[in-house]
């Protein structure tokens, strides 16, 4: 049942779902989120809830988030959530504002031009298939590890030009670390908590200084060497704006390397990991990429030149990224009033809405919790993006940048492993949701990896 109440600063509030005083409080930390999000939705397209002292309001229609994330985006900013998230990233594309961000997307633009992506494209390979190559058959894998470990070297070649073999086991579990601080960042009161010396914060300080002693450690190299690498630090570096001529600090320089650090391996790491468990689910999608695979590659490991081709490939993960979008929820601060829907949203207010529900939608999706990639062959992904059905990237100014490389690299790995191999799920591997910064799967994703 729904619920209205009246507030100082509108007549009449949206719905609300009726919860006990505790789930109250804090209703997206205390309950299952997913669960919880999709219960707003059952209630209409423009919902509320509280979350500690902030009114929330979850949106679910595709025409009012385009008024949020396009038309009337000069109203709204980063959510608490990203705000937040400053604590890590510093001011880089994900957590900076107004015109400052605009600066630094024109400056950083160029590291994603189809060119370079090209050259990208190359590392995506050549490390795909050393992990396929090194698989044993047979064998049970942690596949969502095995995802973010193959994903975590090819940002690093990427981004630094370097083999992070070295360093990955502690660059990874410094990630780990920062990632289940998350729920911590979020919560009411936690700038006070944060400044407290509990375990996790100790924790979290740590993880941090390692990133930023091995990033900062990189970045004065280069400095020193003046070396062009090809890589995006390299264009991070020589970047300059357009308007005084200005280049980045080290700083600045850092806060975006970890940015894409970050959105460069989690993202894409947790979109396979979901494909592969999707396709051990289906086995007739699994033998229609098996056969496209075969005709287009012959065997041969996948290069940026087959993208065209591999059309199935591309339509099994935007299917994938439909049913489980690695950015599950996205958020706005309103720093205007602005009438959405036949309500108004205060100035203040924390706007929500979420692809996951969205993308799972009856109004919008036939059978929407079924895996069938056939849809993308009626109608394409920027078809669905223009309609603001499918939006697992965001939109508007702030979507993101690195979307091509995020499409080339799925497309890439998925086609270099599945040509390879069947996985399929180990003995009581649990399936579960867990959505922090992105969409984990909550029990891990143990799988038999099976010659073909």
């Amino acid at each position: 049942m729904a619920d209205t109440a009246r507030d100082k600063n509108v007549v009449l509030l949206p719905p609300t779902q009726k919860l006990g005083w505790l789930d109250r409080r804090i209703p997206m930390l205390r309950r299952d989120r997913i669960e919880f999000l999709t219960g707003q939705a059952s209630l209409g397209d423009v919902t509320t809830f509280r979350m500690g002292p902030a009114r929330v309001y979850f949106i679910n229609h595709p025409d009012l988030i385009r008024d949020i994330l396009v038309v009337n985006a000069d109203k709204f900013i980063k959510g608490r959530a990203l705000q937040r998230a400053q604590k890590l990233l510093g001011k880089g594309l994900l957590t900076s504002e107004n015109e400052f961000h605009l600066r630094q997307r024109r400056m950083i633009q160029p590291a994603f031009h189809r060119a370079r992506i090209a050259e990208y494209a190359r590392s995506m390979t050549e490390y795909a298939d050393r992990m396929a190559g090194d698989w044993q058959d047979g064998s049970v894998y942690d596949i969502d590890q095995e995802m973010m470990r193959l994903t975590l070297q090819i940002v690093g070649k990427t981004l630094f030009d370097a083999d992070t073999d070295e360093d990955a086991g502690d660059v990874g579990k410094a990630m780990e670390t920062i990632i289940g601080m998350f729920n911590f960042l979020v919560l009411p009161f936690s700038e006070v908590l944060e400044k407290l010396p509990f375990p996790h914060t100790i924790r979290f300080n740590r993880a941090r200084k390692l990133l930023d002693n091995i990033i900062y450690k990189i970045i004065d190299e280069r400095r020193a060497s003046g070396e062009d690498r090809g890589d995006l630090l390299s264009m991070l570096l020589m970047a300059q704006d357009e308007d005084d001529g200005t280049g980045m600090t080290n700083e600045q320089v850092r806060d975006e390397v970890m940015t894409l650090f970050l959105a460069g391996h989690e993202t894409t790491a947790n979109a396979l990991t979901w494909t592969f468990y999707l396709l051990s689910q289906n086995p007739v999608a699994e033998s229609k990429l098996h056969a496209e695979l075969d005709a287009v590659l012959n065997g041969r490991a996948a290069t940026i030149d087959d993208l065209a081709a591999l059309k199935y490939t591309e339509h099994v993960l935007a299917e994938s990224m439909r049913l489980y979008p690695p950015a599950w929820a996205i958020g706005r601060f309103a720093v205007a009033d602005h009438e959405l829907g036949g309500y108004t949203i205060p100035k203040g207010s924390t706007v929500l809405c979420s692809p996951y529900i969205l993308h799972h939608d009856a109004r919008f999706w036939d059978k929407p919790n079924d895996f069938i990639p056939e849809r993308w062959e009626s109608q394409s992904v920027k078809e669905a993006g223009q309609k603001n059905i499918y939006f697992p990237f965001g939109g508007g100014v702030r979507r993101c940048i690195g979307e091509s490389f995020a499409w080339t690299e799925g497309i890439l790995l998925l086609a270099t492993l599945a040509r390879k191999w069947n996985l399929r799920l180990a003995p009581g591997q649990q399936i579960g949701l867990k959505p922090l910064i992105t969409l984990r799967p909550k029990f891990g994703m143990r799988m038999n990896v099976v010659a073909r």
